[in-house]
């Protein structure tokens, strides 16, 4: 709920001004794009009205308002989710970034050749975009997966390639693999997740390469509506990171993003979302339920926080060390135990 005299971002939609990113071998990349793990996946309980309704319409308001990158992947609903969103975007496919991925089972180059090809056909596209390793393989190294992008990009069938989920090393090593730059690298990136700031982010301001912000929110977490006393329920209420221990140490981060939001008459998630656009190359890919809650992250791109909150909030979040998932369930165990 809006505090009095509160003015949602979310009304701003129409008047905002995207901001985008240049990225060699890509058409300008919007700094928030959209995530579409959620279209046709089970594990999110959407249902089949979501993915032939709703995920429709939230793409083609996504275009109204400017997003020009659309996040999926091959492993997402096993398919489902680039033929929706291929579907969705229509004759638009072809004007915008659409990034998908290779979940890297046996990549060796006929097999790479052979997934984007049917990646690319459940996106109706002659090329994608952005395709990106969905994750390193343990034990199938870089130059044995690359050669097989490196074909790819050679003829055509996809504009640049990326990697998620990537070390510096490694991204530093497929670089090297596939001879000509590997321009993005798509993680785990938040307030409540700030690792990339110490080696990815610097790399891609030096090299001019994108990092692409995978759970800018940390599943709402940093939506500032959970605290020791208000826990989530469902999925939520299992995942670490909600935790009672975790709630306490996120306090204080929780409680000066809701400071700079009043400030600036925003809501903690769009404050979450706008601390990402401040760092240099990095694109934030958050998912929505709804048309409403799209608006809601685009409009954090009409956010301009001043470097003293940047800087702030990036102190806080470094001081936020949350416990490991072995930690919070013994702890749960404890809880239940009474001891």
């Amino acid at each position: 709920m809006l505090l009095p005299g509160r003015f949602p971002l979310s009304l701003r939609t129409q008047t905002q001004k995207m901001k985008f990113l240049d990225v060699p071998g890509l058409s300008p990349v919007s700094r928030i794009g959209l995530g579409t793990w959620q279209f046709g996946s089970r594990e999110w309980g959407y249902g089949d009205e979501y993915a032939s309704g709703t995920a429709r319409i939230i793409v083609r308001r996504a275009l109204e308002l400017g997003v020009t990158l659309f996040d999926t992947a091959e492993i997402y609903g096993f398919g489902k989710s680039e033929r929706i969103l291929g579907d969705a975007l229509g004759d638009d496919r072809s004007k915008v970034v659409v990034a998908s991925k290779i979940f890297p089972v046996a990549p060796i180059p006929a097999v790479v050749k052979q997934r984007e090809h049917a990646s690319a056909q459940r996106l109706k596209l002659t090329t994608i975009p952005l395709y990106q390793v969905h994750q390193p393989n343990p034990v199938v190294p870089d130059s044995v997966i690359m050669p097989g992008m490196k074909t790819l990009l050679d003829n055509g069938s996809i504009g640049a390639a990326g990697v998620s989920n990537y070390s510096l090393d490694r991204w530093r090593k497929a670089d090297a693999a596939l001879g000509v730059p590997v321009v993005s690298n798509q993680v785990h990136f938040s307030l409540a997740h700030v690792d990339p700031l110490d080696d990815l982010v610097p790399f891609a301001q030096r090299e001019n390469r994108m990092v692409m912000a995978y759970s800018p929110l940390a599943q709402g977490l940093l939506s500032g509506k959970y605290s020791t006393s208000n826990r989530p329920g469902g999925v939520r209420g299992v995942n670490p990171l909600f935790s009672p221990e975790n709630l306490r140490r996120a306090e204080p981060l929780l409680s000066l993003l809701r400071e700079v939001a009043a400030g600036h008459k925003a809501e903690p998630a769009q404050v979450a979302l706008a601390w990402l656009l401040a760092q240099p190359q990095v694109v934030a890919i958050p998912g929505a339920s709804s048309v409403e809650q799209l608006e809601f992250n685009v409009a954090a791109a009409d956010l301009d926080l001043e470097p003293g909150a940047v800087t702030a909030l990036t102190t806080a979040a470094r001081a936020f060390v949350p416990e490991s998932a072995t930690q919070a369930l013994v702890g749960a165990v404890r809880g239940r135990l009474g001891i």
